[in-house]
């Protein structure tokens, strides 16, 4: 399409034609090219030929074509252009007289038969790399352009000999039949593996297909007044207004990409070739102007002569695409939404989160691969305790927590870790979640690894690594490397927090964060938070002080010990509202009572056991017994949520008083106007909800009368099981508000187990039997339309029903769009992602008012 409309605007593109996209739709259905076409592929050869004055396959004035493929996504690393076909044992020859370059001609032709060998007939390239060496060592020759015309003539000659060998048949002679083959080479590379693999990842649907662009040639590799360059018109890793690229002169364009001779900078050309780089300056002025972008443009200079072979809006990092969009808007050529537009919402993450150096990078070694959990980057002294964290904190130094299933005690260490090394566990994994939660850097899965905690030995295969031995972490890409890998700091503000307030203008939906601490709950105003959408209050036990006390009220063997372990519990839980809620300020907090399995929170090992029997006086034999017995064979659908409410409504009294009691203290005390949401989890039916929420209320109206204050507040429930999204309207009754709880309900739509279906669902995926994983991206023909069927009905009921989203889900575009489009309110993310959803808000706010214009 570019170079249709560099052509259209009068710039010096090569003559050709593209066969279009839907072409190779056709070829994967039907396996081959149709006649119809084909014969308008002549036709349009034909057109070369008039305009050129030379044929194909002529053997006195031989016209020589490239075919190139056109992706409708950049694919790096991929040779796939097919440069001087039309050669053959003849045709060299007569290019050879016309240009009085036997040289010339020769290298021209094994480069046709390499390329051409590779792509169309599957021979590794090493086959052919390897006699190019050894020509060079002949000759003693540095680089290519060093060789002589004998010399490329040998190559052909073993070049050809390789075909022959790799594949039983000789180099094709018939210029057509090298044409048609092309074609076919380029259609079966779309649809293999590696490809689809490729589309998947980038979201490229099965059936868009790939166009091929044929050209007349025009050679750098003419001589010294030749050669063949790129140019971006921005730079693309910092995005300053300024021409950077490479030149090489005396070569083609595959030699930039081999790297088979040093490149020069493109601004060489000033010396060189004065005339022409003022030209390719003027062209790369005209083309931004045209498509309002900064361009990767590629050239050759045929005997002085300028062509332009492509431009398109080129890769760039995140931090060069937020100045380059901004800078585009000062420059008056592109308004605000257009740049907000260009930024993808995953740039955001990449923009809050610190960053390994990249000249540092570039020297670490890999120690071991495995999943990115929770991004970002950290190096620190491997720690497998909260002991060793806070020992390594005093010392002022970094560290990586690194453990197998971690128990509540370790889980308690992660605030206090830079980064987080889970061996196993995955990217859904509780200890995941919470990294996530917290804005940690945490790797998980790592392959062959296993701990030995007595010896303070971490093994990965082979490779043995002691406690305080400094690792560093990939959070992005899972990549542990050994030693200290050096940080950038973020940048968040700059132009970064300009396109932020653009987006923000822009977005309709409110951007919420799930954050359990204090800490959590500051970086998420920072990030741009307008409120918590899920504090889940039974993450506030997790330090050692207070799990004891809460495991106290879980192994109680009546109600009795449990109200008094719960009049233990109630400092704990109002002094941690209380800061929850001097943080937020007048923003909205949503509370959810009590939700996870109970045996969670129980002690595991030998030693948990013996510590704990010591605190309450209970032997370890017995509080095993008693564990036994809370023990559920499937605990994320047993005892939890709205279900302990209804077993033991001390718990939700407790916590009532807790947060009413918070919110009118901090209200005094500051004057902020808090109104606090109460979010009771896992609801089934109305009835049920209406059980615990009159016991809440109850509770609420108790505390306010003993206070003698009265504050707003909201009772709502989470909408995570497919009956209470069926029966919504009903529930809306009674609930002033819906939170979609999309990790457990994705989990009972689809029977997939969260915990254990991670390689299962992948498979999925790869074989095309689920477009994505629906625990990454809202699945929007079945738990989508619950949620959307849920939002209706419940607004039907109640017209004023607040609804949000609090799953993992809210941190994805895709899902943060699709939440936008059935209406609801707000998204809750975690803090580090509170960026990705505000730009993808406003993606979402603005593609729908296109739409609606268009």
């Amino acid at each position: 399409a570019n170079l249709a409309e560099m052509t259209r605007i009068g710039l010096p593109v090569p003559f050709g034609f593209t066969v279009t996209s839907e072409v190779s739709v056709r070829y994967k259905q039907e396996g081959k090219l149709a006649p119809e076409i084909q014969e308008e592929i002549q036709e349009k050869i034909r057109d070369l030929e008039n305009v050129s004055g030379q044929k194909l396959g002529n053997e006195k004035e031989p016209l020589l074509i490239s075919v190139r493929p056109g992706y409708p996504v950049p694919i790096p690393g991929l040779q796939t252009a097919i440069l001087n076909l039309g050669l053959n044992d003849d045709t060299v020859e007569a290019l050879s007289r016309m240009t009085g370059n036997e040289k010339f001609a020769y290298d021209s032709y094994r480069r046709l038969i390499e390329m051409y060998g590779v792509i169309v007939m599957g021979i590794p390239k090493e086959r052919f790399q390897d006699v190019l060496l050894e020509s060079k060592k002949r000759s003693d020759a540095k680089e290519m352009i060093e060789l002589s015309a004998e010399s490329m003539k040998e190559l052909v000659r073993s070049y050809q000999d390789i075909v022959e060998r790799e594949t039983g048949e000789p180099f094709p002679q018939d210029p057509a039949l090298q044409l048609r083959k092309a074609f076919d080479a380029v259609y079966r590379s779309w649809n293999e593996d590696r490809l689809k693999k490729y589309r998947r990842e980038n979201n490229v649907p099965e059936d868009v297909g790939i166009a091929v662009n044929v050209q007349s040639m025009v050679f750098g590799n003419l001589g010294a007044d030749s050669g063949a360059g790129y140019v971006y018109t921005r730079d693309p890793e910092t995005g300053e207004k300024e021409l950077c690229g490479g030149f090489l002169p005396n070569a083609q364009g595959e030699d930039l990409e081999l790297g088979v001779r040093t490149v020069r900078p493109v601004d060489s050309m000033q010396e060189t070739f004065p005339e022409v780089y003022q030209t390719l300056s003027h062209i790369c002025e005209i083309l931004e102007n045209h498509y309002l972008d900064a361009q990767k443009i590629e050239f050759t200079v045929q005997h002085g002569r300028l062509y332009v072979l492509q431009t398109k809006s080129e890769k760039r990092t995140a931090q060069a695409a937020v100045k380059i969009a901004v800078d585009l808007v000062r420059e008056k050529r592109i308004d605000q939404k257009e740049a907000v537009m260009r930024i993808k919402p995953e740039y955001a993450e990449k923009m809050v989160h610190a960053q390994f150096d990249k000249a540092d990078l570039k020297k670490a070694h890999a120690a071991a691969q495995g999943i990115g959990v929770s991004a970002g980057a950290a190096y620190g002294g491997i720690c497998f305790s909260v002991k060793d964290v806070l020992r390594w904190k005093d010392l002022q130094k970094n560290a990586v927590l690194v453990c197998d299933n971690p128990t509540p005690e370790l889980l308690a260490g992660f605030s206090d870790a830079q980064g987080i090394l889970l061996l196993h566990g995955g990217i859904r994994s509780q200890g995941a979640e919470l990294a996530r939660g917290m804005g940690k850097c945490c790797i998980s899965d790592i392959d062959n690894a296993s701990i030995d905690k007595e010896r303070g030995i971490l093994r990965i295969g082979q490779k043995i690594y002691q406690r305080g031995d400094i690792l560093s972490l990939d959070g992005v890409t899972g990549t542990i490397y050994e030693g200290m890998v050096s940080l950038t700091p973020p940048d968040f503000l700059g132009d970064f927090g300009t396109i932020m307030e653009w987006a923000d203008s822009f977005r309709t939906m409110r951007i919420r964060t799930n954050a359990d601490t204090p800490d959590a709950a500051r970086q998420a105003v920072y990030f741009g938070a307008e409120g918590i959408g899920l504090c889940r209050s039974e993450h506030m036990f997790f330090d050692k002080d207070r799990i004891s006390v809460f495991r106290e009220m879980i192994l109680a063997s009546d109600k009795e010990e449990r109200e008094d372990a719960l009049r233990k519990l109630l400092p704990f839980q109002q002094k941690d509202f209380e800061e929850m809620f001097r943080v937020m300020e007048d923003r909205p907090v949503t509370i959810r009572l009590f939700d996870p399995p109970l045996q969670d929170f129980l002690p595991r090992t030998e030693k948990q056991f013996e510590e704990y029997a010591e605190l309450s006086g209970v032997s370890a034999r017995m509080l095993k017994r008693q564990v036994q017995k809370l023990r559920e064979m499937n605990p994320m659908l047993g005892k939890r949520g709205i279900r302990l409410a209804v077993e033991y409504p001390e718990t939700a009294k407790m916590q009532t008083r807790a947060i009413v009691t918070a919110a009118i203290r901090v209200s005094g005390e500051f004057g902020y106007n808090i109104q606090p949401e109460i979010l009771i989890p896992l609801t089934v039916s109305h009835t049920e909800f209406c059980y615990v929420s009159g016991i809440v209320r109850k509770e609420a109206e108790t505390v306010m009368g003993e206070l003698g204050k009265k504050i707003p507040y909201m009772i709502g429930t989470m909408i995570e099981v497919p009956r209470a999204a069926l029966t919504a309207g009903e529930i809306a009754e009674d609930a002033e508000f819906f939170s979609f709880g999309t990790n457990d309900l994705t989990q009972m739509t689809y029977g997939f187990s969260r915990s254990d279906t991670q390689d299962l669902i992948r498979q999925y995926v790869e074989r095309g039997i689920l477009p994505a994983d629906p625990f990454r991206t809202i699945d929007p023909d079945g738990v989508g339309r619950l949620m959307k069927m849920a939002t209706e009905e419940g607004k039907r009921s109640r017209p004023t029903l607040k609804t949000g989203i609090c799953g993992e889900h809210a941190g994805d575009p895709a899902s943060v769009e699709f939440c936008h489009q059935i209406g609801l309110q707000y998204v809750s993310c975690s803090p580090i992602r509170i960026p990705v959803a505000r730009l993808a808000a406003a993606h979402a706010a603005i593609r729908e008012e296109r739409e609606k214009k268009s």
